[in-house]
């Protein structure tokens, strides 16, 4: 994998980084949390309206994230450069709602599938999220934005 911001040279390479993607890694680990509920128990009917709850709240804090991201002129694409630090909407309680939601997304799924142990897949999750996305988006954003980033990150903590 080359290294972000880079341009890979094969085709393997290109397709590669065209599929490291946060909603990529989501729907893998939503495939593994549909296997990981047809091997376990059930949590029974009680859990499949609160999953799909969670799931639309998960589903609405993204859209409300990328919304405010496009409404400050910056872009959603992970590995790219942002224009503007985003501290407004979402972003006021969580330097990361769009990968907040995707674990909310994870578990409601888990939920909705009846699978307790889906939910448990949100911890490794969140881990991918943070070493191949969030990290690196910290670290252009404290290069881009310097002291502004950095009293930013002081008074909003990186998931909730």
């Amino acid at each position: 994998m080359s290294a972000p911001g880079k341009a890979p040279a094969s085709a393997a390479g290109r397709l590669a980084a065209a599929l490291d993607l946060p909603p990529v890694w989501l729907l893998g680990f939503m495939a593994a949390a549909w296997g990981v509920a047809r091997l376990s128990a059930p949590l029974g009917g009680w859990a499949v309206w609160p999953g799909v709850a969670l799931v639309a709240a998960g589903l609405a804090l993204a859209v409300w994230a990328a919304l405010e991201m496009r409404r400050r002129g910056t872009t959603v694409m992970p590995h790219a450069m942002p224009d503007a630090l985003v501290a407004s909407g979402p972003f006021r309680l969580s330097r990361n709602p769009i990968y907040l939601a995707d674990l909310a997304v994870l578990a409601g799924w888990s939920l909705a599938l009846g699978s307790p142990h889906g939910v448990l897949l949100a911890w490794p999750l969140a881990l991918v999220l943070e070493a191949r996305f969030i990290r690196p988006e910290e670290a252009r954003l404290a290069a881009r934005f310097g002291a502004g980033f950095a009293a930013y990150r002081a008074r909003v903590r990186r998931w909730l």
